[in-house]
């Protein structure tokens, strides 16, 4: 089995640990047949986004225990769904991107070109 590449062409990263994210619950954007919402997009949400994505009917600010979910606050890294991320992108509230721990599957969704320009790790 080959590891995880990131959108950089390296070893996928770690994206958050605490809280735990991740389609696995591993800490990273991996990826695989059962993760139809494709989860690769490292981010670092804001109020804007939680706010954005609460309208289009996907809540995160709001815990859910019973899928051990603690509910997310700004500045908590979480594994986006690509296409959710390409949406609040178009409604001008895309969250920064950490592109060390963001899938390579992610540029079917938007460019490498934005993507970096979210980027907090570039330098």
């Amino acid at each position: 089995m080959t590891e995880a590449r990131n959108v950089l062409g390296k070893e996928l990263q770690t994206c958050c640990t605490s809280p735990m994210t991740g389609y696995y619950r591993d800490g990273k954007c991996s990826t695989g047949a059962g993760d139809v919402g494709a989860h690769i997009v490292c981010a670092q949400v804001t109020e804007e986004f939680l706010t954005f994505s609460k309208s289009k009917g996907n809540d995160l600010s709001t815990p859910v225990p019973a899928f051990n979910f603690p509910g997310l606050k700004p500045g908590d890294c979480w594994c986006l769904c690509a296409s959710r991320w390409k949406e609040a992108l178009d409604a001008g509230v895309a969250p920064p991107v950490n592109l060390s721990a963001t899938h390579a599957l992610a540029v079917e969704y938007v460019s490498l070109d934005e993507l970096k320009q979210h980027a907090l790790d570039l330098s």
